[in-house]
């Protein structure tokens, strides 16, 4: 088997109604080197390890299947399947998102051969929103500097590809399994290379990311979106206080609070809003400052008179 360039590695838990678009995408890549796709599955508890075996029998040179007989979790998962990695560069796609452009790993690998100095290059991505089935842009200013990053990470993760070698580090000096508070592994990940090489943005679309109605980062649920954005903001204070200058520390706690209060400011009660807010100011005292804390509290009063009036 000829030694690939790209890894693709692709996590899945009960993915069987989306896995097979996001194996095609992949194989679909019209390529002048080598790649593989790693299928990283979880003991699912649907027809996903099926679907598995059968790219690995219709493809065996191209297509390999990391698996167990008992379910890891997710980050051992994710971390199992990088290990396994033989290319020089790794992309992500996980089970339930898809490619888009056929071209995206030609493109990608071309840029980064140019350019040594950079360790990830990303593209732009459509949100596909699997409950409306209405298909979205991602923001257009899309950030690579480590500081802009910290406070909004504009990298989706299916539209990633790095270098092996940089992201081997990542786990060897990071240690993201010692932090089970960090509800997701990519936002750690991207911030710590933004830290340690450049980044590049493709600015064609060439992805698409599934946002599922209760995934980790797209839950109805308000309280899940709170603790999601609590996740990401504790994940970048730890990484400006090892690897910042320390200026970013507050634009970090005033996000990760003013988010919170935003969302309760529309769901939740006036005292859950209330006990956050005041939670936020006892560990920061500088946010009764801010005056997000009072005007989105008087919102969320006229809010509620509104809706019982009607």
């Amino acid at each position: 088997m000829e030694r690939p360039l790209v890894s693709v590695l692709m996590t899945t838990y009960n993915h069987g109604s989306y896995l097979a678009k996001a194996i095609e995408s992949v194989l679909q890549q019209q390529t002048l080197f080598a790649f593989e796709l790693i299928l990283g599955e979880d003991c699912s508890t649907d027809h996903t390890l099926s679907i598995c075996h059968q790219y690995v029998e219709r493809y065996p040179d191209k297509v390999r299947l990391i698996t167990s007989d008992h379910n890891v979790g997710w980050r051992a998962n994710y971390r199992r399947t990088f290990e396994a990695a033989r290319g020089r560069y790794v992309a992500y796609c996980d089970g339930d998102d898809w490619w888009c452009d056929v071209h995206k790993l030609a493109k990608q690998v071309e840029w980064m051969e140019a350019h040594a100095d950079c360790g990830l290059c990303h593209t732009r991505a459509h949100d596909f929103l699997e409950l409306t089935r209405e298909m979205r842009p991602d923001p257009e200013k899309h950030y690579d500097d480590f500081d802009h990053l910290l406070l909004r990470l504009t990298i989706a993760n299916c539209s990633t590809l790095a270098r092996r070698d940089l992201v081997a580090q990542y786990y060897e000096e990071v240690k993201p399994q010692e932090h089970p508070e960090w509800l997701t592994d990519d936002w750690s990940m991207w911030l710590w290379v933004a830290a340690h090489s450049k980044l590049h943005c493709l600015e064609d679309f060439m992805v698409v990311h599934r946002c599922l109605p209760d995934s980790v980062s797209h839950s109805q649920a308000h309280l899940k979106r709170i603790a999601f954005c609590d996740s990401t903001m504790d994940a970048s204070l730890w990484m400006e206080e090892h690897y910042g200058t320390g200026r970013m520390k507050f634009k970090i706690l005033r996000k990760r609070s003013s988010v919170a209060l935003w969302i309760l400011s529309y769901e939740g009660t006036v005292g859950e809003y209330l006990h956050r807010w005041w939670e936020d100011v006892k560990r920061t005292p500088r946010l009764a400052l801010c005056p997000e804390g009072a005007g989105l509290l008087v919102k969320k009063i006229l809010f509620r008179r509104k809706k019982h009036n009607v």
